[in-house]
């Protein structure tokens, strides 16, 4: 089964389709992951980095990481450096393979919290959206998605759409 994308995503532009598939969720829910306690300029500053840090965030790679290196990306200046964090990318990178395989794709699973519909609501910093998809990421043993983490990254990924009815996003999201 296809699954339906923005009005927007010509399919026939692999930039645009890269935008939704799972690789993509997968560095977004990463990089949401390591902004707790941080804000996301920080993030966003060291997002070069960690994609070269974590493999381009390819899942299987980054499945596969040991205790070398993990060390490794201990010591690397251009990514966050907490310990826990680190080992959480790893282990979540392991329970999204899981999910991805339970639903066949984490862009299912994730959207059939909507029905494949964006939410659109402003102000807010968690919802009882965020609040069910963070306890079934942490029921599967999934670390630093709690509700707050959850409800940005679900703003990132589209999910929810948080632009204010007078930015030109909202707009664009709505069309």
């Amino acid at each position: 089964m296809e699954n339906t994308r923005c009005s927007w995503a010509n399919p026939r532009n692999p930039l645009y389709i890269r935008y939704h598939d799972d690789q993509r969720l997968f560095e977004m829910l990463i990089l949401e992951s390591f902004q707790a306690g941080l804000s996301w300029e920080c993030i966003l500053n060291k997002r070069e980095a960690f994609r070269r840090a974590f493999d381009g965030f390819d899942l299987e790679k980054v499945c596969a990481y040991g205790e070398e290196k993990l060390a490794a990306l201990g010591q690397d200046p251009g990514i966050v450096r907490n310990k826990l964090k680190i080992r959480a990318a790893v282990n979540n990178a392991r329970i999204f393979r899981t999910i991805q395989r339970e639903w066949g794709s984490f862009d299912r699973y994730l959207w059939h919290w909507t029905e494949g519909k964006t939410i659109s609501e402003t102000g807010k910093v968690s919802s009882e959206l965020s609040d069910a998809v963070s306890e079934d990421l942490k029921r599967r043993g999934m670390k630093f998605v709690g509700t707050v983490i959850i409800y940005s990254y679900l703003q990132a990924v589209g999910v929810i759409n948080s632009h204010e009815e007078t930015c030109f996003c909202r707009k664009s999201i709505r069309e």
